[in-house]
Formats: C-alpha cells, sequence, structure tokens
C-alpha cells in the first residue's frame, strides 16, 4: 500500500465525506480509493482492463483455423 499526503480543496473534501457517510467506510483513505477505482472502471481502455488481458491470454489457448482466403471463407466481396 502507498502513501500519500495530498492537497485538496474545501469542495473536493466535502465530496469525500459525502463519499465516506454514504459508503459507510472508515476514513477519507478510502473514500479516494473508491472514488478513484469507481472513476478508473470507465477511464481505462477496455483493452487496458485486466479481465480484458485474461481473456485474451485464454482465447490464445484455443485452437485455431486456417483459411486461405477471408473474403471467401466469410463471404464477402
Amino acid at each position: 500500500m502507498v502513501q500519500a499526503m495530498i492537497q485538496i480543496s474545501d469542495k473536493a473534501n466535502q465530496i469525500l465525506n459525502i463519499v465516506k457517510a454514504r459508503y459507510d467506510l472508515k476514513d477519507k483513505s478510502h473514500a479516494i480509493e473508491r472514488v478513484v477505482l469507481e472513476f478508473g472502471e470507465d477511464f481505462l481502455e477496455p483493452q487496458l482492463r485486466p479481465e480484458f488481458i485474461q481473456k485474451m491470454k485464454e482465447r490464445q489457448k484455443e485452437a485455431t483455423v486456417k483459411v486461405k482466403d477471408f473474403n471467401k471463407h466469410f463471404g464477402l466481396k
């Protein structure tokens, strides 16, 4: 776990207090973590998410099919 001293505005402090109370969190550190992780879900691109990487690793192990002509195989022009 990383420790950090931060400076935040009064408004940000007020929001953290609301998050802390709403989710019955122990302290503001937990509130910051919750906000960051929640924001991070939307912020990270899908291909960077750990579950996407795991999914791709599993697919790498699947059997493959050789296709000579992609367009002909899939009925494309």
